[in-house]
């Protein structure tokens, strides 16, 4: 059997993977709080673990593998958008739960086999407080019921922080009705505007953390083998995570193995919509970016490092899947790359994994190519059928269209394909046309100005030469192709 290699952050080492069982093999992930679109910094986890669950099932067997990700779907972030839209919260939090599927879905990640939402396991969560208030883990004051930090010998293990240098360093809320400033909160009293649930302290509604213990807890026993998310959940969620449920439930050890993947920029720097570069998945698969170059994009640094997107990476990553695509199996024969398997099972080391598919690519092994590719997540087969790989083109020798040049149409969504109307192919003939003889006429200025043009609406002009050494143009419509603004060129 593969030998696994993952990193666990508690240990701050590579250590090979040993399931508690290794037919019933446990993985939870973090999952969203559902009050708005996902952004790509939410997504990257999204795909990282994804990548591991396939990894699992590619090992274990798909029936002995077992993966929950939750949906918060009680949360002050959700209280306040129902306030500023007058929705009512069950309506924003389906709404929103559904654009985090569609969304990840087109970034090719398979659902998980367990996708509970917190409001779902509220008897759940007030049993574990009851349990650790009884242990003297926990305490109630005013309302609120709150977790003694102090008396969990281990808390700060998992970050390598002590309390004291957290304090230092953290932003605590401090209220008169905690004991210390680090104690967090497990139950908090709702008013009559926020949603709430009856409790022996009274109405209402979980701390955050406390969620995903008792989740965990109910769809993975005490102890299982692999907790992700972020590294900004580090602390102090994942640490209130192990202190909460390794005291209310001592008998267990919770995860064994902890991970965490880094945070994400774009263009060299933070994500922020005070730059100007905040951008949900939503945004740019509305830009024509297809889920599957993102997903690449993702992919092509390891998940322990900080990845930049670019949109320089994503049109390499476009060029790349084409290639792969024209040349996938068909039949999906083939048999995982060894190389490959050796790269993913060495800590996720995706990166390792795409440099020798490059080389299968290179001499030709569709077979191993295919199948390698569909490990991370990408059904080339199934693409190429699509038509995904294959550019609409338009060819022209001496201002002539060539008959051959209208094959294929080109791709205006994120899994599928559309069909321009005539217009809109006979509008793109014509700027390759004129492109085509401005540099005839030597009028280069004024070619490298319509093609700069054409470029940011999607339009990529090319010129070669025939085997006659007659003079052509190709105009290349590619992923971001807009047809509305080809009026900007007449």
């Amino acid at each position: 059997m593969t030998t696994l290699k993952l990193h666990n952050t508690r240990t701050r080492k590579k250590e090979v993977f040993e399931p508690l069982n290794k037919d019933d093999v446990r993985m939870y992930v973090c999952g969203p709080t559902v009050y708005d679109r996902a952004h790509l910094g939410n997504a990257r986890p999204v795909v990282v673990f994804d990548v591991l669950y396939r990894l699992l099932r590619h090992v274990y067997g798909e029936d002995h593998v077992t993966y929950v990700r939750n949906f918060t779907d009680v949360d002050d972030k959700i209280n306040t958008r129902a306030a500023e839209t007058g929705r009512d919260i069950s309506d924003i939090t389906a709404e929103t739960t559904q654009w985090f599927l569609d969304d990840m879905g087109s970034l090719g990640a398979l659902e998980p086999n367990e996708m509970p939402r917190a409001t779902q396991y509220i008897p759940q969560m007030v049993a574990m407080i009851e349990k650790l208030i009884a242990d003297e883990y926990a305490y109630e004051r005013e309302g609120h019921v709150l977790f003694r930090v102090r008396k969990y010998a281990d808390y700060g293990r998992l970050s390598g922080r002590s309390v004291d240098d957290m304090i230092a360093g953290a932003r605590v809320e401090v209220a008169p009705f905690k004991e210390d400033p680090m104690d967090f909160v497990l139950w908090k009293p709702s008013d009559e505007t926020q949603p709430g649930w009856d409790s022996p302290w009274g109405r209402g509604r979980p701390g955050w953390h406390i969620e995903c213990s008792a989740m965990a807890f109910e769809l993975l026993g005490n102890s299982f083998d692999i907790h992700g998310g972020g590294n900004d959940l580090m602390f102090p969620h994942h640490e209130n995570e192990i202190a909460q449920s390794c005291c209310a439930h001592p008998e267990g050890q919770f995860a064994q193995v902890w991970m965490h993947n880094e945070m994400l920029q774009v263009e060299g720097k933070k994500m922020s919509k005070s730059l100007g570069n905040f951008f949900t998945v939503k945004d740019l698969l509305d830009q024509g970016i297809p889920g599957e170059v993102i997903r690449f994009v993702f992919l092509s640094t390891h998940y322990r490092k900080p990845m930049d997107w670019t949109a320089e990476k994503a049109r390499e990553a476009e060029i790349t899947l084409r290639e792969w695509i024209e040349t996938a199996d068909l039949d999906c024969s083939g048999e995982v790359d060894e190389i490959v398997l050796e790269a993913l099972s060495d800590d996720l080391n995706t990166a390792m994994a795409i440099q020798r598919m490059h080389e299968l690519y290179a001499t030709g092994d569709a077979r191993s190519l295919t199948a390698s590719a569909a490990l991370l997540g990408w059904d080339l087969a199934a693409l190429q059928q699509a038509n995904w790989a294959k550019p609409f083109k338009v060819e022209m020798e001496a201002g002539v269209e060539l008959e051959e040049g209208v094959d294929f149409q080109p791709t205006i969504g994120v899994m599928g394909w559309g069909s321009f109307q005539k217009e809109v192919i006979d509008e793109c003939m014509n700027i390759a046309r004129f492109w085509l003889t401005l540099r005839r006429e030597k009028s280069w200025d004024d070619a490298d100005s319509l093609r700069s043009k054409a470029a940011s609406i999607g339009i990529e002009l090319r010129a070669h030469k025939s085997e006659n050494g007659v003079n052509g143009a190709t105009a290349e419509l590619r992923y971001n192709f807009d047809p509305a603004k080809l009026e900007a060129l007449k």
